[in-house]
């Protein structure tokens, strides 16, 4: 099948006609029109620094239900000690951008203008952080962690997270889940499979059927606005 390329209006194609490895379509801009209507059909970029914007429908689908993510044994061992304090979107811009530090070295899809766009669906109250802080010199406290995603009705697209310190990201995660399960959201996109995710109770799903899961979970009255 041959990838769509996108014109000026933020218009897709039919998921179904994603190539086998889940390429859609090619070009366009990360305007915040564009990115919603993305989204809101099932589609995300992905691509590296100096290439086209590519637009991607994976099948299967990576899906974490919030009520069902599993604490590793280790991990709620080393919950219980407290390392970390955890806020959400106290530093948004600074975890996105440590996302994407931390991928340079083998490419990263966040760019300048990815993050630029996020920044600006942050400040919407539609793109949200969670923050895992450390105790730095001085009794100062550091951003050791965290993870950032869009949230649109009641489903939360994960887009990335990152570390310093260990466990730091996966305690992160757990705060996530729970601030999703108190919010009233269903659905976690993972977008593809990861042994880290499955750890934590991901699994795939056809994309059909993650489709008509997103339509629902757009359905639901969740307000946009920051999490405190």
């Amino acid at each position: 099948m041959p990838i769509f390329q996108l014109t000026a209006e933020p218009v897709f194609p039919p998921v179904a006609l994603a190539e086998p490895e889940g390429i859609l379509a090619v070009g366009g801009d990360l305007s915040l029109r564009r990115l919603l209507t993305a989204y809101s059909e099932g589609i995300f970029p992905w691509y590296s620094r100096g290439e086209p914007i590519l637009w991607w429908s994976p099948d299967p689908r990576l899906v974490l239900d919030p009520h069902g993510l599993h604490i590793p044994k280790s991990l709620a061992k080393t919950m219980r000690k407290t390392p970390f304090s955890i806020t959400c979107d106290r530093a948004f811009p600074q975890v996105i951008r440590a996302c994407g530090q931390l991928r340079q070295k083998n490419g990263t899809w966040i760019t300048h203008d990815l993050e630029k766009a996020f920044i600006q669906l942050h400040r919407l109250g539609l793109a949200h952080s969670v923050e895992a802080w450390g105790m730095g010199e001085n009794a100062q406290p550091i951003l050791v962690g965290g993870l950032y995603g869009l949230a649109l009705g009641g489903i939360f697209f994960g887009e990335s997270m990152f570390h310093v310190r260990p466990e730091a990201s996966k305690i992160a995660l757990v705060h996530l889940a729970r601030q999703l399960q108190a919010r009233g959201f269903t659905l976690i996109d993972c977008q593809m499979k990861t042994d880290h995710l499955l750890r934590f109770g991901a699994y795939e799903i056809p994309r059909a059927l993650f489709l008509t899961r997103l339509q629902e979970a757009l359905r639901l009255p969740i307000p946009a606005g920051l999490w405190h």
